[in-house]
């Protein structure tokens, strides 16, 4: 299967170093774009499988650009950010209005050109197959478990601890889901969201804007508390630990350790909020690529804890919830929009429906 694919960029250099990273046995640069203008008119002329977008460009910018294209057609369109404040920003109204992802620009020092161009080009095969989210993905093959009913003793304010895992897709998805959560929630809530550094803090500002809840960016020590959502930083593994001579919990914050192929890890996560919260584990996992979160939602189940996936329909990518539920580790099957009144429910916490 060959693979198109529209390259925008003001910076000629930048384009050429995109091509480059794309250019291969099935993915082919049909064609590039110097602004938002003549992206949307080559989006039109072309018909790319897949399109990259640089975030700032002169004239019309490629957050003007995605919804252009957003409302003439489906394809997906890849954000290509610069790792600064307002580069961060952009991109994350860009993926409200209709981007699939987004990836750094590759022109920082600290910037691994390597890991940039493997993620691009997985992005890319991935939609190119799979679309813009508003397709909606064949069923798979493989049975998926039934829904679950709540175990009984869920709805005694059983759980302690709330764990969410996400990559593709997730953003959008977690910017839903957060702020459908009440004020009073009763437990803290971890979230690994799959992110290059430098966005994270401004995601969690982000969620924080919008929610009932507090959303901040997670700090070695910082203690967990009820309604209180931590964002597992860039380039950091998160874990927690008891703090000495206290019944508070306080987070971890580790160095890549070259074990795990995400940093942060939904699988290092969610298998440490279970070694201290046993049973009392409520864990979800949202849409995103790969299998992060397979073996860590394991020992989740093995120690009694409970878990949501999000369904094939809603995920932009159904990688990581497929690879769960495939794996019997999911005791509920739901689409993103009932997730939030779920995790009320399970926590015996009234839920406003909008």
């Amino acid at each position: 299967m060959r693979i198109n694919v529209l390259v925008v960029d003001d910076s000629a250099f930048m384009r050429r170093a995109i091509s480059n990273m794309l250019e291969g046995a099935e993915i082919v640069v049909c064609g590039t774009a110097r602004n938002g203008e003549e992206a949307v008119l080559k989006a039109q002329q072309l018909r790319p499988d897949v399109i990259t977008m640089d975030v700032e460009m002169p004239g019309m910018g490629g957050l003007e650009a995605v919804r252009e294209i957003a409302l003439q057609s489906d394809i997906p369109v890849i954000m290509v950010s610069a790792l600064t404040q307002e580069g961060a920003e952009t991109t994350f109204r860009a993926l409200d209005a209709g981007a699939v992802d987004f990836i750094p620009k590759p022109d920082a020092a600290y910037v691994n050109i390597k890991d940039v161009a493997r993620d691009l080009v997985a992005k890319v095969r991935v939609f190119a197959r799979r679309g813009t989210k508003r397709r909606v993905p064949a069923r798979p093959k493989v049975a998926l478990p039934p829904l679950a009913d709540a175990p009984a003793d869920a709805m005694r304010e059983h759980f302690e601890c709330t764990a969410i895992g996400a990559s593709t897709g997730g953003p959008v998805a977690l910017s839903k889901l957060i702020p459908a959560l009440p004020a009073d929630f009763p437990t803290p809530l971890l979230i690994v969201q799959h992110m290059p550094p430098g966005f994270t803090q401004t995601f969690a500002n982000r969620l924080n804007a919008s929610s009932p809840l507090s959303v901040e960016e997670g700090q070695e020590g910082m203690v967990l508390r009820k309604g209180h959502v931590i964002i597992a930083p860039a380039g950091r593994q998160i874990m927690l630990r008891r703090v000495y001579g206290s019944e508070d919990v306080e987070v971890v914050l580790a160095a890549d350790d070259g074990r795990s192929l995400h940093v942060p890890s939904v699988d290092v996560m969610t298998a440490s909020v279970s070694d201290l919260y046993g049973s009392a584990t409520l864990a979800v996992i949202l849409t995103g690529m790969g299998q992060d979160g397979v073996a860590g939602l394991r020992r989740v189940k093995d120690r009694g804890g409970y878990v949501i996936g999000q369904d094939a329909a809603t995920c932009v990518v159904y990688g990581m919830p497929r690879a769960v539920a495939h794996a019997g580790l999911v005791d509920r099957v739901l689409p993103l929009d009932q997730i939030a009144s779920a995790l009320c429910e399970l926590t015996n916490t009234s839920f406003a429906r909008s």
